[in-house]
């Protein structure tokens, strides 16, 4: 290799020994450019909004036959749950937030943003409230918040997370200060959170996805590009000053006469006072001449003297490419498409868009899912035992198992956020159909893949026809795919 990596000698170390020591200076510097940087700050908004979008919906889909009872029973009883839940997380009083300042949705994206920045999300569930028809409600935690006792991590407390002797979190320490941070860190106090409640109720969530044996804490996104996001707002201004400076024309007039002669001319004296009554006839005749071309004022000058404009040179110099290759880099790190990153499309075709969006697609629903449904999972757990618990839902009849028996199949559901993007919708539609119509892929996966549930719309649909029918309407023409489609359309241009 000829030497290159003679002086790269990194040391091996395991994931939590690589992140703690920085943690919270990594973290500082990630939330500072989401603040300050606009390219972080979009990068931070194309994951909430692609990961959950406007409307985060629950798809319950308990386990019927695990569960033991009748497919059409829990069909019955899927629709009650979705319905009392659309009620309690969408109403706009936000009683599943105990700050009573988020809807469920907003808890879901405030969350995948904190993540980006953070890698991570913690929240406390508490119960017993007063004043509010749910008794359960979350509180948003800042990781920053989370860390050891005085800062001092132990084989079973690091970064602030208690772990049994397997690794597993069994208590998590949050520091008691206010939301300014004021003070010198001296008089902080930690207040000791269980993972569960003596009954098994989750009284901590955390959140993230471990890379490494015996990961305590996550890293944040932006850890692989902060040099460089932290580079390009100065090689803007940088770049923005030079092109300022290049674009004023400057006008400087040159003449043959001599200091001393032009001196002398004055009366021989070489004082400062004689140079500025000089300067200062110059400037009296060069107002007092008025001799213009159509409008246009054209100098007069003086005998020996020349009038000279300086315009701006290159103001570019190649400063777009390596702005787009710095701006590629930080799409490759922070997992987001450049075109989404950058706003720059000029140079994408269809496919090539499509392509980089697609890739950035699959990303976002593994996020979606590791992240974002599992913490929304989460929730629902602790809202649906209290239902069932205080008598509000009634589980169906034969069930061979209560909801402590059975919780993962009791609780098991999907969640839908935001449609795909789509390019060309004419495209991409017929492709939903064809794979519909060949047996690929249902409405219910299709209309996910478009943020919507089918239910929804199969129910809707039909409200429509009946009214349809009732005003003497005609019944809609469902158009087929080539219809409106054909397998002709020009091809574009790569």
């Amino acid at each position: 290799m000829n030497g290159q990596l003679r002086d790269w000698n990194p040391r091996s170390l395991m994931a939590d020994a690589a992140i703690l020591p920085n943690l919270d200076l990594g973290n500082g510097r990630a939330e500072d450019l989401v603040r300050n940087n606009a390219f972080a700050s979009n990068a931070v908004q194309l994951h909430v909004d692609n990961i959950v979008g406007h409307l985060f919906r629950l798809s319950y889909k308990p386990r019927w036959q695990r569960l033991g009872i009748n497919e059409q029973d829990a069909i019955s009883f899927s629709r009650d749950i979705e319905q009392i839940w659309t009620e309690i997380s969408d109403d706009p009083s936000c009683w599943l937030d105990v700050e009573r300042k988020r809807t469920f949705t907003m808890i879901i994206r405030e969350a995948v943003a904190t993540h980006t920045r953070l890698g991570e999300v913690m929240a406390v569930p508490f119960y017993e409230r007063s004043n509010s028809p749910l008794n359960t409600g979350i509180k948003v935690i800042n990781p920053n918040r989370v860390s050891s006792p005085s800062g001092m991590d132990t084989d079973r407390i690091r970064g602030g997370v208690e772990q049994n002797r397997h690794g597993a979190a069994i208590a998590y320490h949050v520091k008691n200060t206010s939301s300014l941070l004021y003070g010198d860190g001296m008089d902080f106090s930690w207040q000791r959170i269980p993972k569960f409640t003596r009954h098994g109720r989750l009284r901590f969530i955390h959140v993230f996805e471990p890379t490494g044996d015996g990961q305590s804490r996550g890293a944040n996104q932006f850890l692989s590009v902060l040099e460089q996001m932290q580079m390009l707002p100065k090689m803007q201004k940088t770049k923005l000053q030079n092109a300022i400076v290049n674009a004023m024309f400057a006008a400087t007039i040159e003449t043959e006469m001599g200091s001393e002669d032009a001196f002398a001319l004055l009366g021989g004296d070489t004082d400062s006072k004689m140079l500025g009554a000089m300067l200062g006839k110059i400037a009296d005749y060069h107002s007092g001449v008025n001799l213009k071309l159509g409008g246009t004022r054209i100098p007069h000058l003086l005998p020996n003297e020349s009038l000279n404009f300086h315009s701006s040179g290159n103001v570019d110099n190649g400063y777009v490419d390596l702005e787009s290759s710095v701006l590629r880099w930080l799409s490759a790190g922070l997992n987001v498409p450049y075109e989404q990153l950058a706003r720059d499309y000029k140079q994408s075709s269809y496919s090539s868009a499509r392509a980089s969006i697609l890739e950035g697609w699959r990303y976002f629903m593994g996020r979606r899912k590791v992240i974002a449904a599992r913490l929304a999972t989460q929730i629902f757990r602790l809202v649906f035992e209290e239902l069932v618990a205080r008598g509000e839902v009634k589980l169906p009849r034969g069930a061979r198992m209560d909801i402590y028996q059975g919780m993962a199949a009791w609780t098991n559901c999907e969640w839908i956020g935001t449609g795909r993007l789509a390019i060309d919708g004419l495209k991409e539609v017929k492709e939903a159909v064809l794979r519909i119509e060949s047996g690929l892929s249902t409405y219910e996966k299709e209309l996910a893949l478009m943020g919507e549930d089918y239910q929804e719309i199969f129910a809707q649909q039909l409200r429509e026809q009946k009214e349809r029918a009732e005003a003497g309407l005609p019944k809609p023409s469902w158009i087929q795919a080539d219809s409106f489609a054909p397998e002709n359309i020009p091809q574009e241009a790569a």
